[in-house]
């Protein structure tokens, strides 16, 4: 007799086929294993051609004014904000393409960031970035107000 069974057709099936269950895990554990990895690399991991004439994409001239006053260009320190141009000027000419950070803490004087953008701008320099932190925003939710100097 095939499969087993003795005489009686009306017995009830007994034994689990585990065939399926272990499928499906193995389904769900390679699922899990690719999408953990794109989630943990917040990128899609690539491999990019190789050229024997290849350059880097952009060139980013950074301004980091920190919460003491202090101003960093290109992670230097400067003495005063006008050298900022002769510094801006110079990278512009190297690079016409050019683009700036401005990264300030949040006690700085507004007066003083809109003063480092003239500045890059009276350089050449048109593409321009403001530095943040990223924070969970939700639509509609107030902006937190500023801590007073």
């Amino acid at each position: 007799m095939a499969g087993g069974a003795s005489g009686d057709g009306d017995e009830a099936i007994v034994g689990i086929n585990v065939t399926p269950l272990v499928d499906i895990t193995l389904v769900l554990l390679i699922i899990f294993m690719v999408t953990a990895r794109i989630i943990v690399s917040q990128s899609v991991p690539m491999d990019l051609p190789k050229a024997a004439s290849g350059t880097d994409v952009q060139v980013v001239f950074s301004a980091v004014i920190g919460a003491d006053g202090k101003l960093q260009v290109d992670s230097k320190f400067v003495p005063d904000d006008d050298a900022v141009f002769a510094l801006a000027r110079e990278a512009h000419t190297k690079n016409p393409e050019l683009r700036a950070v401005i990264k300030a803490d949040s006690a700085i004087a507004h007066g003083r960031v809109i003063h480092i953008l003239d500045l890059l701008k009276q350089a050449g320099i048109s593409k321009i970035a403001f530095g943040v932190s990223p924070t969970a925003a939700q639509p509609g939710a107030a902006l937190p107000k500023p801590a007073k100097p």
